[in-house]
């Protein structure tokens, strides 16, 4: 009897320890496994944030040279969402903004600073051009002329405005139409005929909106003005 109990409590302590030693080993394939799985994990998000591309000022695609002030811009869509202008990371103007109108959206920028001076939009379908003459012939030398329309920019722009807008740098005002969308960024004195502008006829064949061609955007570079 002595010896049937003590076969008993050894087939018992061997059952024990194998069931022991089979529960460690799933448990720690287990813990491999997870321990693999995070590691594999923090590999990949590492490799995700050392390829992510760098963000540029204003989301332009790539960073501007010292003593160059970043810009994005794009005109109006339709009738529907205002233009928005971009200097320095700085919104100056758009819909979420509420500083946007119908016709052409007007921007100042220091020359020196790039700090904002001015916003204006001048309705060009159902307003007066005057305003906006005089507004052109206040702005001082130096300062950075950011442009752009929306909805319609053109109906009520005569020739005193469109020469005014040409000297800011300007090759497409003599050219602006009803509906056209155009963005443009130039300057007071300026001596040559700035590289900054986008122009979209208004084209019932190409329009990719009913009434109005699809929405212009530009980005680049300003130099900063020396002394």
């Amino acid at each position: 009897m002595r010896i049937a109990g003590a076969a008993k409590l050894v087939v018992v302590i061997a059952i024990f320890l194998l069931t022991f030693y089979v529960i460690s080993q799933v448990f720690e394939i287990k813990m491999d496994a997870n321990l693999g799985h995070i590691f594999a994990r923090s590999a990949l998000d590492a490799a995700a944030r050392s390829t992510k591309p760098p963000r540029y000022k204003c989301g332009i695609s790539k960073a501007c040279p010292e003593k160059h002030f970043a810009f994005k811009m794009s005109s109006g869509a339709a009738n529907v969402v205002g233009p928005k202008i971009c200097v320095e990371d700085n919104v100056l103007m758009s819909g979420v903004k509420n500083n946007v109108g119908r016709g052409i959206n007007v921007a100042l920028v220091n020359g020196k600073t790039g700090e904002l001076i001015d916003t204006k939009f001048y309705d060009m379908w159902g307003g007066d051009v005057a305003p906006l003459i005089e507004f052109l012939k206040s702005i001082q030398d130096g300062t950075i002329v950011l442009m752009a329309t929306y909805d319609d920019g053109a109906t009520k722009l005569n020739e005193e405005a469109r020469k005014l807008i040409a000297e800011l740098g300007s090759t497409s005002i003599t050219n602006l139409g009803f509906r056209d969308n155009w963005v443009f960024c130039g300057g007071k004195g300026i001596k040559t005929k700035s590289p900054f502008e986008q122009h979209i006829k208004n084209n019932k064949d190409t329009n990719k909106y009913e009434g109005w061609p699809e929405v212009v955007e530009m980005e680049g570079c300003i130099p900063q003005k020396q002394d």
